[in-house]
């Protein structure tokens, strides 16, 4: 029996808006649930993943910084990409901005990059607001350069606070009610804003209250990340459902 040929019309398929490229670490486990929760039409998140050791030290970070090439390159090329982000705070952090971004144009050249605290920064910037608190699940030597970063960026600091759990697998799990708490208490200091370091914490279900019961932004590692690369993507709706953030232009 001979295979009949049907021919077809082609058309701009997913993502004819942008294309946002992740590359989330292997143990994270809310990145991607958070993103899913997005949802602008012709919009579209693809995500790689990078070997990662569980356990978060100084030294487990920047042993990503030699396989930021290989995840970045399994983004394929083809799909022209509009930004592409690292989802690590504290790596990103530790291996610095431009070693990120330069990993990542190795495979994709002149793509918008971005990473959890540099979109932090460029959120309080958008936010107008110059005194800050953060809240992290990092131990006390994975938490300071974070601090000092926001500092040496032209942030005031005025209050820090940890679950002080090493373990992202742990991390993960952190309910939201306490991530909540959390940022209570840190929004009683003279800050104008609060941060929730880390894109294994869970946030994208109570910022939106949080900000109306507290008065104050409230930025997280993927609220931050995520609304700048939709920025740096050429993407400008605004839409409040999760944090007054998303009404912010660049």
């Amino acid at each position: 029996m001979a295979l009949e040929k049907i021919e077809f019309d082609t058309d701009e398929g997913f993502g004819h808006k942008a294309r946002i490229g992740l590359i989330v670490l292997e143990t994270d486990q809310t990145v991607e649930a958070e993103m899913r929760q997005i949802r602008i039409p012709g919009v579209d998140w693809y995500h790689s993943r990078i070997p990662n050791d569980s356990e978060v030290t100084p030294s487990t970070l920047t042993d990503m910084k030699q396989r930021l090439p290989v995840a970045a390159s399994l983004l394929p090329k083809e799909f022209a990409f509009d930004a592409i982000g690292y989802c690590c705070t504290s790596a990103a952090t530790l291996i610095g901005e431009e070693a990120v971004a330069g990993a990542i144009q190795d495979s994709h050249p002149g793509v918008a990059c971005s990473n959890p605290i540099t979109a932090a920064v460029a959120a309080f910037q958008a936010l107008e607001v110059s005194r800050i608190s953060v809240l992290t699940p990092y131990t006390a030597e994975v938490t300071a350069p974070i601090i000092s970063f926001f500092n040496n960026s032209g942030l005031e600091v005025e209050k820090v606070a940890s679950f002080l759990e090493p373990s992202d697998y742990v991390v993960a799990r952190i309910s939201e009610d306490s991530v909540a708490a959390g940022v209570r208490d840190l929004a009683n200091s003279d800050c104008e804003a609060v941060f929730v370091s880390c894109t294994s914490l869970r946030s994208f279900g109570i910022v939106a209250a949080l900000e109306q019961e507290l008065g104050k932004p409230i930025v997280s590692s993927n609220l931050a990340i995520s609304w700048h690369l939709l920025r740096l993507a050429g993407v400008e709706d605004s839409f409040n459902e999760f944090s007054q953030l998303f009404m912010k232009q660049l």
